[in-house]
């Protein structure tokens, strides 16, 4: 048995936290409601936007990683890179954080 938490349950907590702590959080892509890979876009005013994605870790868990950061000489880099793996993935949720330090969200360190 998979002791994950759904998707889109995820997604729905993740939002709220943040829009409670008086950031906004917006669904930039839907994916599989139960089992969808999640990636969380953080942004703020004084940082580059960066991307993060869970991997599986050596102890069989799933660690958050950051996976993009965002070239401020060429910031369609970015937004081309969630296009093509929204592509190529159709379960893909793409959640975006604009708060200070949104990273804290997702327990990454």
């Amino acid at each position: 048995m998979d002791d994950r938490l759904p998707a889109q349950l995820e997604v729905g907590g993740l939002i709220r936290a943040v829009e409670a702590s008086g950031g906004f959080a917006t669904v930039l892509a839907k994916g599989e409601r139960q089992a969808g890979t999640i990636l969380v876009v953080c942004c703020e005013q004084s940082r580059p936007a960066r991307i993060f994605e869970r991997m599986p870790s050596l102890d069989g868990g799933r660690d958050w990683v950051l996976s993009k950061e965002e070239d401020s000489e060429n910031k369609q880099e970015f937004r081309d890179y969630l296009v093509r793996r929204k592509n190529q993935d159709d379960d893909l949720w793409i959640v975006e954080l604009d708060i200070a330090d949104g990273e804290r969200f997702i327990g990454f360190r």
